[in-house]
């Protein structure tokens, strides 16, 4: 019987490097043929960023915190950076394919690893899903443009429907004027009373451009359709020419008043649109599964990632600005909010440029995730972890077949029911965990920086600075939270507790079960804090880790209750499967680190 330990079992560094895992098959023997450069993975990078959160969900963010959101885009990229250097020295140590999952795989064991590739199935799939909402926003907007116009039945998800619904209803029966209600929520409405109703009162509100252009998309990704670089760089250029056009012609319709107040709902509104900025930036991780393509990744691809960053985040924080400042932030809970400010203003011509430029540029994203997804289901069928039939390959084709079907089924009927803002949160809960764990990976195979790697994360001593940041951390907290709507010391009576007063209602709400996750990561903020004054830790990869658990938290109680839920799932597919039929665990398998 096998012990507990092996639960942890890891592949060593010199085992994956000489077994790469089996999805790197090309024309160089062991791996893929080596051509980018550092400036097809930094336009790599950017094709994989500006995507559905530029043209998409910066628009519930807005909302939510107004203009001081420009601000969070900064804080997040500041966040993702200490990752991408944790990521980047995997790559220059593990130059290899797998990314998160083959890190987690040699640092923490297999049971991490395991964790990992079920949470990156999440971010691929499940952020996949948000992509093709989106992309269904704009394609419909394009179609009433040119006097084409579907049901809004057939325009939105279930979910959408039925909350609008609810919405409009509540409003009524308390004698509230409709105008308070969102454009979405009357959407919403009009479509759940107009709809067909089949059985039991059930209204048929589906999305069905979303589920179409998924079905189109993997029935491509089926085929064996590939982005090349060059069509990477060309798309990467006509997004850039986009947003600058944006940029340059939406400057002249702003309005400074708009940006008054900077922060209308506190630091509590701006933080409530973390979920949807940070899933702007979930694509720099893409990079790093490039690794074996690149023709130096030690030196290439943390200048790539860098680079990505950077260029993203000021062009995020220009356009949120801009948005902003052309319409009052309280307009922008729209699907397709660049478009949406451009017809605001009279500009239709440029509203049209913007929907079908964001129809092919979100369309190639969905294409270069999906792409993407079946490639994480073979790594880890070729692990052992999950059933051979994964790791099927078309044998005319050469596509990960069976995986790919599956991915398609993951997205296109999520799409076709859910809300976007939902699968916003799970996405970006999934992907700051793998940030996490890829950043806590650093601290355990080089806490000190002592890796012969020829890129790894600049070692500073954490001894006395970890205490200090966080000690700093939570006195700002307490003195922002004191004057801003989370009021964290105030119950029913106006006394004490853990709750929060909505900025709109006056109401107050939530309760202690909301405060856990915070409860929690201010417990392992002691715990890291008295590690690293004893052990010294590396400042950087410790700041990463605390950062994306923090971000984790500002994600809502709800938000984790389905995380755990979709990580006992994929527990109980390892328990039952993966943990018994691992390669790893096999006694031919190559000795453990």
């Amino acid at each position: 019987m096998r012990s507990s330990t092996s639960l942890f079992r890891r592949k060593t560094i010199a085992a994956i490097l000489q077994n790469p895992p089996a999805d790197h098959e090309g024309p160089v023997a062991g791996g893929l043929a080596r051509h980018l450069t550092v400036r097809d993975l930094t336009a790599l990078g950017i094709a994989a960023i500006i995507g559905a959160g530029i043209f998409s969900t910066i628009g519930k963010a807005s909302l939510d915190g107004g203009p001081a959101v420009s601000l969070l885009f900064v804080f997040t990229a500041v966040a993702c950076a200490f990752s991408a250097l944790c990521y980047a020295q995997f790559a220059a140590t593990i130059p290899v394919s797998g990314s998160a999952y083959t890190y987690a795989y040699a640092s923490f064991g297999e049971l991490a690893a395991w964790i990992i590739g079920w949470a990156l199935i999440m971010e691929y799939a499940v952020g996949n899903i948000v992509v093709a909402i989106s992309w269904s926003d704009y394609f419909t907007g394009l179609l009433d443009g040119i006097g084409l116009h579907l049901p809004l039945w057939l325009t939105m998800g279930t979910q959408t429907g039925h909350a609008g619904y609810e919405a409009v209803m509540s409003l009524m029966q308390t004698g509230r004027p409709l105008a308070e209600a969102t454009p979405t929520q009357m959407d919403g409405y009009k479509a759940w009373t107009s709809a067909p109703e089949l059985f039991n009162g059930f209204h048929l509100v589906v999305d069905l451009p979303a589920f179409v252009i998924t079905v189109l998309i993997t029935a491509l990704v089926y085929v064996g359709i590939k982005e090349s670089k060059n069509a990477s760089n060309l798309l990467v250029l006509l997004k850039l020419i986009v947003v600058f056009i944006v940029i340059a012609v939406g400057a002249f319709y702003v309005q400074p008043a708009n940006w008054h107040p900077f922060a209308p709902n506190g630091v509590g509104g701006v933080l409530k649109g973390v979920s949807a900025v940070f899933f702007a930036y979930i694509g720099f991780d893409a990079i790093s599964t490039t690794a074996e393509e690149c023709k130096n990744p030690q030196r290439d691809l943390p200048k790539a990632m860098m680079y990505a960053l950077v260029i993203c985040t000021v062009l995020y924080v220009i356009i949120t600005l801009v948005l902003t400042g052309m319409v009052s932030y309280k307009e922008l809970g729209v699907g397709d909010p660049l478009s949406f400010v451009f017809a605001k203003v009279g500009l239709s011509r440029l509203s049209g440029l913007v929907a079908v430029s964001a129809v092919f540029a979100m369309a190639s994203v969905l294409l270069v995730f999906q792409l993407g997804q079946p490639r994480i289901w073979l790594t880890m069928s070729r692990d052992g972890l999950l059933p051979s039939v994964f790791a099927r390959i078309h044998p005319r084709f050469h596509t990960p077949s069976f995986a790919t079907i599956v991915t398609g089924f993951f997205v296109a009927v999520p799409a076709l029911i859910l809300n976007m803002d939902l699968v916003v949160d799970l996405t970006s809960i999934g992907t700051l965990f793998a940030f996490a764990l890829v950043c806590g990976g650093i601290l355990i195979i080089d806490p000190y920086g002592r890796s012969e790697a020829r890129f790894k994360v600049p070692y500073i001593n954490g001894q006395w600075l970890v205490p200090l940041i966080l000690a700093v951390g939570a006195f700002l907290v307490v003195r922002y939270n004191a004057a801003s709507n989370h009021e964290f010391w105030l119950d029913a009576s106006g006394q004490h507790g853990w709750l929060q007063r909505d900025a709109v209602s006056d109401k107050v709400t939530g309760g202690f079960a909301h405060q856990i996750p915070t409860l929690v990561f201010f417990l392992f903020c002691i715990a890291l804090s008295v590690l690293s004054f004893r052990k010294k830790l590396s400042l950087l990869p410790t700041l990463g880790l605390l950062i994306n658990l923090y971000l984790m938290t500002e994600l809502g109680i709800s938000n984790w209750t389905l995380f755990f839920v979709w990580l006992l799932i994929g527990l109980a597919v390892y328990f039952t499967y993966g943990y018994k039929n691992s390669k790893l665990g096999q006694p031919s398998a190559p000795a453990t680190a």
